[in-house]
């Protein structure tokens, strides 16, 4: 994330983000790991990306059978998404959709429901817990609702460009009310990844993970 005016709506601060850089996730595509480890062992079916940005995650998906409905805000990076997508032969099983989710979200019920690093410095921080919430209700019975955040800081950035709470685990769990006996913690987790700094230095990010089963 990166600092922004207070006046930026979230689809021209993340327009401005996608449209002032190539490729700002790099040149090179990988999904996120947690999805990798999380969903690679699940049956495919159909699946709900928020947040899709330029589809790495919702095309790896894709790769390995599932129908995908991917979802952001920026009109230019589901164009990128789609180009990928077109370009890795999976084209024909991903429906890309524009929602601003604290507007609006996508219809029907999904086997997975993917939130990975939903973070915004923009208008979402408020919202966020709406927006899971929802995320929840997407969940058909069976399925799995996997949400991935960061848990703090990259390690060289001493001084954040802006305040901005990182929620954890237990934060989240409880913020989405959830019915007794309907779900099923199968994952709470905090975990470090290695990563390099702007300046090519090793450092490190913690992020943590929460996968839920709905049982109903």
């Amino acid at each position: 994330m990166t600092d922004t005016s207070p006046q930026s709506t979230a689809h021209e601060y993340w327009e401005e983000f996608y449209r002032d850089r190539e490729s700002p996730w790099g040149r090179v595509r990988r999904p996120n790991e947690p999805l990798v480890r999380e969903v690679s062992e699940l049956p495919p079916g159909t699946a709900l990306d928020l947040g899709c940005s330029e589809g790495t995650d919702a095309i790896w998906l894709a790769d390995r059978g599932w129908r995908v409905t991917a979802v952001d805000v920026s009109a230019t990076a589901l164009r990128r998404a789609a180009a990928n997508a077109a370009h890795a032969g999976v084209a024909e099983w991903i429906d890309w959709q524009r929602h601003d989710l604290s507007q609006s979200f996508p219809a029907g019920h999904f086997d997975l429901v993917s939130a990975q690093f939903l973070h915004s410095p923009v208008e979402l921080e408020g919202e966020r817990t709406a927006i899971l919430r929802r995320a929840a209700e997407a969940v058909a019975p069976g399925g799995v609702l996997l949400i991935v955040g960061h848990a703090g800081w990259p390690s060289w950035q001493h001084t954040p460009h802006f305040d901005y709470h990182f929620p954890t685990t237990a934060e989240v769990l409880d913020s989405l009310d959830l019915a007794p006996g309907r779900w099923r913690v199968e994952r709470d987790e905090l975990f470090t990844r290695e990563l390099t700094d702007p300046d090519g230095l090793p450092g490190t990010r913690e992020d943590n993970v929460l996968r839920l089963r709905h049982t109903a």
